[in-house]
């Protein structure tokens, strides 16, 4: 087998090459169409509104041979002009529409809304929810039979995954794909990893204001997402890893020529997933989301992922917990030397084969994977990655030249995080990882940005930075601040990393020795509302502990005279998300969306 995924049709199942055997337009074993129940039976069949929907559909310019008895496939785009992750999804949307059209289907383009990483704030996690919301709620009331979900930046494909597990219609994943790779002064950028690097340069002197701004013109050279392994290639890899995308779609460059043909395929998979009834609820099983999880170790990917894919198992009903991740970690090897854990990008990462090239090496691992189980590629999860290549062993490696012998994230308890918290330590400074100093607090992330850099602090090498009031409620929205900044008098001094602590989140595309999803946060009354500055902290990763060396009758003591914080918002959909939003441990997501139950279908008559 190629270890390049083409995806062109006949990598993407029978159905997309029309097979007899794959359930073409008119065949006997294809099952009632949902969107009839909108149109009624033939060009003039049903009641008063099938009369009306059809001619409405006329109105659109739409023949009743063109839709009628057809798959009515919904994409749901996440394009905006606002959006640089998916500023060629406009144009991608084309060819999944032909793709659905060549497959006998009849797509439909919804419009959705847009999770913008670099410009929506106080950050799109804030608004995750509410696009899985948009995304069930259209499902739900329109005349669709099956989903094609568009999306790659960070919160994006989580949400539309969410949304469409909830609405329980057939859907496959089109991942908007990285971005070239960025260059300045004959060095490769990476996205996000090199920009904290070069800001850190900036901050302490090394470079001046004429270089910070060509790296700002190298950074960014194209349409799609980071091309390091932040959380939109960690989550688009996710996807994949679950069976809700076809065979090597996460990492094909979003301009290249392959991903027009990966979005075709996706379309014309998406009518046979309708012709199958091939749901998310058949292909997202607990066996999915423990090679998800394997997949994200595997690759060093991005802390997000653990509670995105938490919080995309309960929309599954299936038990998923932050200590699976750290279980599945200790058995899984880092096998992608990718930014920030490894030197590579992306692009490099596609061409050395990709997800089934990784896949079929993690496979080499004995129970690492579950092969057997379904995928919307209409065939085994082992399909993806049988016979796949590595073409370049130093950027995909083999289990015995692994970048580390285990998984790149580790979970922590301990009295300062009951709910548990997590770390990236792979992209940590190794001799930080058994650590005790003192805690300097900061209340907030703009009281980090105006104190930090003050020499009063008497901030040192061994001091443990804390930041609080950042979590799901303190953000609001958890924002991605776990990346503290160090002290610039230090940096001058050629101090690189230090122990930092936090409610908040960090972008995948970070580095250092940060502690982070702190759970339950402090504004939910977490024992992170009752560290001092001063308060000797203990770090000790490999014992999987995070604990505040305070006496058990002190903590009484401040616990009786905490007082919790006013709410951020009074009304509107920030009073909503206040209202249920869960903690990072369980998924970020609300409770009303997250439980078990079915809602009544639609009668459109």
């Amino acid at each position: 087998m190629s270890t390049q995924p083409e995806l062109d049709h006949d990598r993407a199942g029978p159905e997309a090459n029309g097979d007899a055997d794959a359930g073409t337009p008119g065949q006997d074993a294809v099952p009632p169409l949902r969107s009839a129940a909108w149109f009624g039976e033939g060009a003039t069949g049903g009641k008063l509104r099938a009369f009306s929907h059809r001619s409405r559909m006329r109105q659109l310019g739409y023949l009743p041979e063109e839709h009628l008895g057809k798959p009515v496939i919904a994409i749901l785009n996440t394009w905006s002009d606002i959006n640089p992750c998916h500023m060629h999804l406009r144009e991608r949307a084309e060819q999944v529409k032909r793709g659905v059209w060549q497959a006998g289907g009849f797509p439909l383009e919804f419009p959705v809304a847009t999770l913008s990483e670099t410009f929506q704030k106080p950050t799109p996690m804030l608004y995750r929810n509410l696009l899985a919301m948009e995304t069930e709620e259209l499902l739900s009331s329109y005349p669709v039979d099956g989903a094609v979900l568009m999306g790659g930046c960070d919160k994006t494909v989580p949400a539309l995954l969410m949304g469409a597990t909830s609405a329980g219609l057939p859907a496959i994943v089109v991942p908007a794909g990285p971005m070239l790779r960025g260059h300045h002064r004959g060095r490769t950028l990476g996205s996000g990893t090199d920009l904290w690097a070069y800001w850190d340069e900036f901050r302490a002197g090394r470079i001046g204001e004429c270089e910070l701004a060509e790296v700002e013109c190298g950074l960014a050279r194209s349409a799609g997402t980071c091309m390091t392994m932040g959380t939109a290639s960690t989550m688009t890899a996710a996807a994949e890893a679950l069976g809700m995308a076809l065979p090597g779609s996460s990492s094909v460059p979003a301009v290249d020529s392959g991903h027009h043909r990966m979005a075709s395929a996706s379309g014309a998979r998406a009518v046979g997933l309708v012709r199958e009834q091939l749901t998310p609820a058949r292909v997202l099983s607990r066996e999915a989301f423990e090679d998800a999880a394997a997949t994200v170790l595997a690759l060093g990917g991005s802390t997000n992922a653990l509670i995105h894919l938490i919080a995309l198992a309960g929309r599954a009903e299936v038990p998923f917990a932050l200590e699976d991740f750290d279980a599945i970690g200790s058995r899984v090897p880092v096998l992608a030397d990718v930014r920030p854990v490894g030197t590579h990008l992306m692009e490099d990462f596609h061409y050395a084969g990709g997800l089934p090239a990784m896949l079929a090496q993690l496979a080499r691992v004995p129970g690492a994977l579950h092969p057997d189980r379904p995928t919307v590629a209409g065939r085994p999860f082992g399909t993806y990655y049988e016979g796949a290549e590595v073409h370049e062993p130093a950027v995909i490696r083999t289990p015995k030249t692994a970048v580390a012998g285990e998984g790149g994230v580790a979970v922590l308890h301990g009295n300062l995080a009951p709910g548990g918290a997590v770390i990236k330590h792979l992209a940590a400074d190794p001799k930080l990882l058994t650590h005790t100093g003192p805690a300097v607090v900061f209340d907030s992330y703009q009281d980090l940005q105006r104190r930090i850099d003050d020499p009063a602090l008497d901030i040192t090498p061994d001091s443990v930075l804390v930041l609080r009031g950042t979590g799901p409620l303190g953000g609001p929205g958890m924002p991605e601040y776990g990346m503290l900044p160090i002290p610039a008098y230090l940096l001058e001094r050629g101090v690189t990393d230090m122990v930092r602590i936090s409610d908040a989140r960090m972008s995948g595309t970070s580095y250092g020795t940060c502690v982070l999803h702190v759970a339950p946060e402090a504004h939910a009354g977490g024992p992170l509302a009752l560290v001092r500055t001063g308060d000797p902290i203990t770090l000790d990763v490999p014992a999987r502990c995070l604990h505040l060396d305070v006496d058990d009758a002190e903590l009484r003591r401040r616990r009786a005279a905490w007082r919790p914080p006013a709410p951020h918002y009074e009304r509107g959909y920030g009073a909503l998300y206040s209202a249920h939003v869960a903690q990072a441990d369980q998924g970020c997501d609300f409770g009303f969306l997250a439980r078990p139950g079915r809602n009544p279908a639609p009668d459109p008559q």
